[in-house]
C-alpha cells in the first residue's frame, strides 16, 4: 500500500485534510491543526491511520458520552439527581480521543466531570445513570453520585479541585515501583491548573521521572468565569516550567489519540509529559450554573456548528468512505435504545437499604464491628462490588 498518496479533494470538516492508502477500510489522514511543542524538538504524528472498526467504536463512544449527559441534565431536571452534576458536552473527542491510546496496563484519574469516562473504562449506561438517581445499580451503589465513580483502571472522579493530580502521581510512583510498564494520565481543567498542589506535582514527577501524563483540558471556562481573567498565563501546556508541553485541538478525536499514544512513549521513556486539550463545554460549569453571565451564547453556537468533535467526525467518516451513512445511523439507534433503557431502569431501581450507610467503609474483608462508634453495635457489612 502507497501511504501518504494524495486523492482528490473531499468535503471534510476543517479538523482534518485526507490522504489515502488506497480505497480499503483504513486511510492514513494528514491533521490540519499543528500541535504546539514547549521543550519538544519533535511532536506527535501528524499522519494519522482510521480504519472501518476503530471509526465504529470511536463514534459510538461519543455519541454514547452525549446522550448519557443528555440523559444526566434530564434526571436532574426532574430532581431524580440529588447533589451537583457537571456536564461532559462537547468534550468528548477528548475522553474517547486518550482511551483511544491506553493500553491495559494504562490507568486514568479525573476530576469531578467525569459521567463519560466511567463508561469509558467499563461502567454501563445504567451503571452511570443508576449511580446519578442513587439506586443500587449504580456503580458505587448509589453512594458516590456524580463525582465519584470508578472503574477498571480508573481511578475515579473526586470532588476537590486539582486533588486528584497528587493522587495520579502517587498512582504514577506505584507503576514506578512495579514496573509494570503502565502510565498514569491525571486529567484537570483550566479552572484547577491555578492550584499550587499541581506544580509541585510537576516538581516531584519531573525529579522523580514518574510515568505520568498531565491533561489540561482547557475548555475556556472556570466557575463563572473565563480562562483570561483567572491566569496570568493561559499556554497550560507551557505551565510545567522544564516539563515539556503539546497543545492538542481537543475538538479533534484523531489528534488527541496521536497525541495521547506519543505522550505515552514519552512519560515511559522520558518521564511526564504535559498535554493541553483544546476543548469546549457546551453548559455551565455545573447543572445549577446556566453558563450565560459570562459568556455570549454566539460562542457555544458557533462552536455547535463549527468545530462539534461528532458532527466532524461523521463528515469525516462519510467524506473518506469509511463509515456509510445507513452505518452510523444503526450506531445512533443502538446507542439511543441502550441509553433510553438505562433512564427507565434508574428511575425505578431500588435504593440501598438503611444498613448500607456503614458498609464498605473499610478496604479489604474487614470484619467485626465499627471502629470508634459509640452507643450502636454496628458490625461492618462488605459487598460486593457492582458489575454496573
Amino acid at each position: 500500500m502507497a501511504v501518504g498518496l494524495p486523492v482528490p479533494k473531499l468535503d471534510v470538516p476543517d479538523e482534518c485534510e485526507s490522504m489515502s492508502e488506497s480505497m480499503d477500510e483504513v486511510r492514513v489522514l494528514r491533521l490540519q491543526k499543528d500541535f504546539h511543542l514547549h521543550r519538544l524538538e519533535c511532536g506527535p504524528e501528524m499522519l494519522v491511520r482510521l480504519g472501518k472498526e476503530d471509526a465504529k467504536v470511536y463514534y459510538r463512544q461519543m455519541v454514547a458520552i452525549r446522550r448519557l449527559e443528555a440523559a444526566a441534565s434530564l434526571l436532574y431536571k426532574e430532581r431524580l439527581v440529588r447533589g451537583f452534576c457537571h456536564l461532559y458536552t462537547g468534550q468528548e473527542a477528548c475522553a474517547v480521543g486518550i482511551k483511544a491510546a491506553m493500553r491495559p496496563e494504562d490507568t486514568l484519574i479525573a476530576g469531578y466531570r467525569v459521567h463519560g469516562w466511567a463508561y469509558l473504562m467499563g461502567v454501563s449506561a445504567l451503571g452511570v445513570l443508576a449511580e446519578l438517581t442513587g439506586r443500587l445499580s449504580g456503580c458505587a451503589k448509589g453512594k458516590g453520585g456524580s463525582m465519584h465513580m470508578y472503574g477498571q483502571g480508573f481511578y475515579g472522579g473526586t470532588g476537590i479541585v486539582g486533588d486528584q493530580v497528587p493522587l495520579g502521581a502517587g498512582i504514577a510512583l506505584a507503576k514506578k515501583y512495579s514496573n509494570n510498564g503502565g502510565v498514569c494520565f491525571a486529567l484537570y481543567g483550566d479552572g484547577a491548573a491555578n492550584q499550587g498542589q499541581i506544580f509541585e506535582c510537576f516538581n516531584m514527577a519531573c525529579l522523580w521521572k514518574l510515568p505520568i501524563v498531565f491533561v489540561c483540558e482547557n475548555n475556556n471556562y472556570g466557575m463563572g468565569t473565563s480562562a483570561e481573567r483567572a491566569a496570568c498565563n493561559i499556554k497550560y501546556y507551557t505551565r510545567g516550567d522544564v516539563l515539556p508541553g503539546i497543545w492538542v485541538n481537543g475538538q479533534d478525536i484523531l489528534a488527541v489519540r496521536s497525541a495521547a499514544e506519543f505522550a505515552i512513549d514519552h512519560a515511559q521513556k522520558r518521564g511526564p509529559l504535559l498535554l493541553e486539550l483544546s476543548t469546549h463545554r457546551y453548559y455551565g460549569h455545573s447543572m445549577s450554573d446556566p453558563g450565560t453571565g459570562y459568556r455570549p451564547r454566539e460562542e457555544i453556537q458557533n462552536v455547535r456548528i463549527k468545530y462539534d468533535p461528532i458532527n466532524s467526525f461523521r463528515l469525516l467518516c462519510q467524506g473518506n468512505v469509511i463509515l456509510s451513512q445507513n452505518e452510523l445511523k444503526q450506531i445512533d439507534d443502538e446507542v439511543r435504545h441502550e441509553v433510553n433503557e438505562a433512564i427507565g431502569r434508574a428511575k425505578k431501581d431500588e435504593e440501598l437499604p438503611i444498613n448500607h450507610l456503614w458498609s464498605d467503609v473499610y478496604a479489604g474483608h474487614v470484619e467485626g464491628n465499627m471502629r470508634d462508634v459509640h452507643g450502636y453495635n454496628l458490625k461492618h457489612v462488605r459487598t460486593k462490588a457492582s458489575n454496573a
